[in-house]
Formats: C-alpha cells, sequence, structure tokens
C-alpha cells in the first residue's frame, strides 16, 4: 500500500516518539550518540597528529595500524555480546575507550612519543569496533516488530548523522582556538557519558548461553557461517566492506585535500567531514519517511552508491562549494545505510548469533578502512590526488549498480517475513516476544490447508504441532460437542505440546481452512525461552483448561519447559 506525505510525516515522527517513550532504546540511542561523537571527535584529531609527524603516507598507515588488530579481533571478542547481557558489553567498552583517550590527551598535552598516542589509538578502535555489533544486536532485543527495528535504526542513524557532525565540528572549533590535546579530551569525557547511560539500560531478554569456558574460536566461526550460508547477508556485508574502504580513503583525502588542494589549514579537515555530518542529518531525517516502504533493499544500494559518486565528482571539481556539497551527499548516503543496512542485517540474522554476525561486519569495516586510507595513500603518491579521487570514488556506484536486482528480490522476501509476524502478533502468547524471536517464529512456519468438514487433528492423537489460521473458520470439539470456534488469527494445540498429553480436544475445519503450522522444536524453544512469553503461554492454556478439562488433564499443571 502506497503512503501519502501526511501518512510518511505522521509514520517519521512516530519512529522518533517511540524510542523517546521507551526509555531502554532512549538510553541506548542516547549512549550511540555519546559514544560516536567520540569516535569523529577522535579520528579529526588523531589524523592531524599523524600528518604533522609523517604526511599523507603516516595517515594511510595510521589508519591501516588503527585496524588491522580490530579486524582480528572483533569476530573473535563479539561472541561476549552474544552469550550475555548486550548492554554490559557497552558499559566495558566506553569506559575502555574513554580511558585511553584520555590518556592520549594527557600524552599529547605533554608532548610525549607519538607512538604512544598510536597505541593508545589501536587499543581505543578495538573496543570501538565492539561497540557497534553489540548495539546493533541490542536494538531488534528491545523492539518487538519489523517497523519498530526500522524506526530504531532511523533514529540511530539520525543520531549517527548528528555525532558524523558535532564530532568533526567540535574538533575543527577546538583546534581553531586550542589544540588536539582538548579534542582527545573531550573525546573522552563524551565515551564516559556514553558508558552512564548504557548501565541504565533495563529490559528483560531471552536466555543465551553462559557457559563457564567460553570457545571465542569456535563461537566466532559460527558468526563467519552464519554470514557464509545466507547470500543475502553476505552481500550487504561485501557492499558495506566497499562502502568502508570508501570511508578509510576519506579520512586521507579529507586532510590532504583540506591543507593541499584547498588551502583550508588544520581545522579545513575538521570542516570538510563535517559537511559529511550535515548531508547525514539532512539524509537521516529523508530516511525516517521511508520507514515502511518495503523497500530498504534499493536505498541501501543507493547508500552504497552515494558514498562513492560524490568523492568521484571532487576530483573533477576541486573547489572548496562543491567539496562541501559533495561530501554532504556523501552524508545523505550514510544515512540511508545505517537506515537500510543494519535493519536488513537485524532481520536476517539469527538472535543466537547476531552480535557475532555484527562482529563479522565490524571487522570487514576494520581492514576495509585500513585498506582504503593506505590505498588513497599510495594512489595519492603513484597518480595524484585528483585521479586517486575519481579511482576510488567509482568503486561503490559500480559494485552497488551490479548488486541492483539482487537486492531488490532481498525487498519481497522481506514482505513476506512481515506478513507472517503480522499474523503471529495476532496470537496472546507471541505478543511479548522481541522481533528476533518472532521472526524466529516466523521463518518456521509450514502452510496447511485443510477442506471444510476435514479434522485437523483428533482428541487423543499425539501433539506434533502448533497451527495459527491464517483464513477460515475452526470448531474444537471435546468430548463430542463443540467448546469453541476459532477464527483467522487464533492459534491451537499448544496445551499437548506444553503438557505434553494427548490432544485435549479435536479441531474440524468449519470452512476451508488455510493454516500456518509450527513444529514443536521450534515453538518450544522460542516461546518457552522467553519468560513473558511463557507466561502468556500459560495464562492461555490455564483459561482454556478451565473452560474445557478432560479427564485425566488437571487444569493447572505448570507446563514443562522442555516441550
Amino acid at each position: 500500500m502506497r503512503l501519502g506525505t501526511g501518512d510518511r510525516l505522521r509514520a517519521a515522527a512516530g519512529a522518533f516518539a517511540s524510542n523517546g517513550r521507551n526509555p531502554n532504546l532512549r538510553r541506548a540511542q542516547l549512549g550511540f550518540l555519546g559514544a560516536w561523537t567520540a569516535e569523529w571527535a577522535f579520528t579529526v584529531a588523531l589524523g592531524i597528529v599523524a600528518y604533522n609527524a609523517g604526511g599523507a603516507l603516516a595517515l594511510g598507515l595510521v589508519g591501516l595500524l588503527r585496524m588491522v588488530p580490530s579486524a582480528i579481533l572483533a569476530p573473535l571478542l563479539s561472541p561476549f555480546a552474544d552469550r550475555g547481557r548486550r548492554e554490559r558489553v557497552l558499559v566495558v567498552v566506553s569506559l575502555l575507550r574513554g580511558l585511553a583517550t584520555a590518556v592520549a590527551a594527557v600524552v599529547v598535552a605533554l608532548s610525549g612519543p607519538v607512538f604512544v598516542v598510536y597505541a593508545l589509538a589501536v587499543l581505543s578502535t578495538i573496543a570501538a569496533t565492539l561497540f557497534r555489533p553489540a548495539h546493533s544486536a541490542l536494538l531488534p532485543t528491545l523492539c518487538r516488530t519489523g517497523h519498530e527495528l526500522a524506526s530504531a535504526n532511523v533514529v540511530r542513524g539520525f543520531l549517527d548523522s548528528v555525532a558524523t557532525l558535532v564530532g568533526p565540528l567540535l574538533a575543527a572549533v577546538l583546534l581553531a582556538f586550542t589544540d588536539v590535546s582538548v579534542v582527545f579530551a573531550v573525546a573522552a569525557a563524551a565515551s564516559f557519558w556514553a558508558a552512564l547511560l548504557l548501565s541504565r539500560v533495563r529490559y528483560e531478554a531471552p536466555a543465551r548461553s553462559a557457559a563457564a569456558r567460553p570457545q571465542l574460536v569456535r563461537e566466532a566461526v559460527e558468526g563467519i557461517r552464519a554470514v557464509a550460508g545466507d547470500r543475502d547477508l553476505a552481500l550487504i556485508l561485501l557492499l558495506a566492506a566497499a562502502q568502508s574502504i570508501t570511508r578509510g580513503a576519506l579520512t586521507v583525502f579529507s586532510v590532504v585535500v583540506a591543507i593541499e588542494l584547498l588551502a583550508m589549514g588544520e581545522a579545513g579537515a575538521g570542516t570538510l567531514m563535517a559537511a559529511v555530518g550535515v548531508g547525514a542529518v539532512i539524509g537521516s531525517l529523508s530516511a525516517s519517511l521511508l520507514v515502511g516502504t518495503g523497500r530498504l533493499g534499493a536505498w541501501f544500494a543507493v547508500g552504497v552508491a552515494l558514498w562513492g559518486l560524490p568523492i568521484a565528482l571532487m576530483g573533477v571539481f576541486p573547489q572548496q562549494a562543491a567539496a562541501l556539497l559533495l561530501l554532504s551527499l556523501v552524508g545523505v548516503g550514510n544515512a540511508l545505510i545505517d537506515l537500510a543496512g543494519f535493519t536488513l542485517i537485524g532481520r536476517l540474522a539469527p538472535d543466537a548469533v547476531m552480535a557475532r554476525v555484527f562482529g563479522v561486519l565490524e571487522s570487514l569495516v576494520a581492514v576495509s578502512i585500513g585498506v582504503g586510507s593506505v590505498l588513497a595513500s599510495a594512489l595519492i603518491a603513484w597518480i595524484g590526488l585528483a585521479p586517486a579521487l575519481i579511482a576510488v570514488g567509482l568503486l561503490c556506484p559500480v559494485l552497488a549498480t551490479a548488486a541492483w536486482w539482487r537486492l531488490r528480490r532481498l525487498d519481497s522476501t522481506v514482505d513476506a517475513i512481515d506478513a507472517d509476524v503480522d499474523l503471529l502478533q495476532r496470537v496472546p502468547m507471541f505478543r511479548p516476544l522481541p522481533l528476533p524471536s518472532i521472526e524466529q517464529l516466523a521463518r518456521g512456519l509450514e502452510p496447511v490447508e485443510v477442506p471444510a468438514g476435514r479434522k485437523v487433528f483428533a482428541q487423543g492423537d499425539i501433539g506434533d504441532r502448533y497451527y495459527v489460521i491464517e483464513s477460515g473458520q475452526a470448531d474444537v470439539v471435546g468430548d463430542g460437542r463443540v467448546v469453541a470456534r476459532l477464527g483467522a488469527g487464533d492459534g491451537f494445540g499448544e496445551i499437548a505440546l506444553l503438557r505434553r498429553t494427548p490432544r485435549t480436544a479435536g479441531v474440524v475445519a468449519h470452512t476451508d481452512l488455510i493454516l500456518r503450522a509450527l513444529e514443536p522444536e521450534t515453538f518450544g524453544a522460542v516461546v518457552m525461552g522467553y519468560a513473558p512469553s511463557a507466561r502468556a503461554a500459560q495464562d492461555g492454556v490455564d483459561g482454556q483448561l478451565g473452560r474445557f478439562s478432560p479427564p485425566g488433564v488437571p487444569a493447572h499443571t505448570p507446563p514443562d519447559s522442555t516441550a
């Protein structure tokens, strides 16, 4: 269904309002704002330190030095976020980043060895690569529907854009009046603020593995296998890697273009990156109108293309006004990637390995940023600045064009899952489930058709499936009499699965029935693995058995949690 302009504006406003009303989402999102403001300010400050120490080549090498350890460690450490409370991982990460950045501020203020600043940058970046996987895996747990998750990613994308603007702009202002050490100090304060906010997140999470002896390599490999086994996930991560190569190159280009091509001075590097932030803020507000469009794959492709094409055009139009305008378009692309890319990964990745999938993403991003920074430095030395801008800038548009039709097919798949999620959420016991859990059920649904007058199952049969009615009506028959009539959106069959008893009543198709069926292993693992849905299931079963309790089945026996 197409939405009018007024409907889209209301949906966009609702996206921000829903995050504001939910205290956990609000704290998680503001924590992200603090962490990413710190990241962008830190990046500008480190770039100035590296350029002053060794020019463009040092810029590229420091970029690579920061990212390689992160690329190796991100997938190995991300299993911790799948094993326990993800917000606790975020708090620890933010504290580590704040501490490393604060020490860097002291070293620079005292004119200490530059290699110490580089080492602290590596430590801070390792911690930073764990932040987004844990945060990205936390958001779906705090959401109930795909629309709410898209809304959360819209808000996070907007805050990311604000951070992309505020971090570099803050660095530019501070560099104009103070020095690099003050920029580091402010970045450290922003990280500590993020830790404080995230420590106050409270929610009820599904049970996760918490074995005493984590096997990090094996668990990390499970995340890699989850990506390799899903062509759509693999494609999204490949395009994200291409965007990150361009992003790494931009950290070099922004400094060299500002100082050597546009004569804007050191503060100009912050100004150019702030232009990306301006575009990202505008793009995020525009992206909020896309919630519920069902075309996230297509918009993801557009975002990837916009990360490269404006950089290529900077090589053709090397003027300050043109550079600021073109970099703002890069920011628009960044906003589209934040909305579409992270929402799609959150929809496709299984909850049990979601942080590890995002860890694989961060690993690819980290190594790609490092490669991009070195590539930009090498190309500048080899073919010159303008040709280097064009060569790097064409990478993303070419890949996005090649992936267009695959991403459009992915949109159709997500639309089908949304319809199944909507159906399941009409059943009371499924309503409390977080989005990853209910999507796990939706992916396990199997279609079943039963003609009018035929039995779905008989009283006394072994319970082997749970059913939800997609269309039609069914009669519940116990001891030869009709005790209830069910319609579209009603579910049945849970008593035998939860109590491990024969069917307490039969079900007969009153009209032609179209059903969606769940196997008991999937049903039991999801419903009984999450306390609110388990309580809702218990209440539903007790209510049914209170109306009709066959001989030998007590109305209030506790459900078997292993069913």
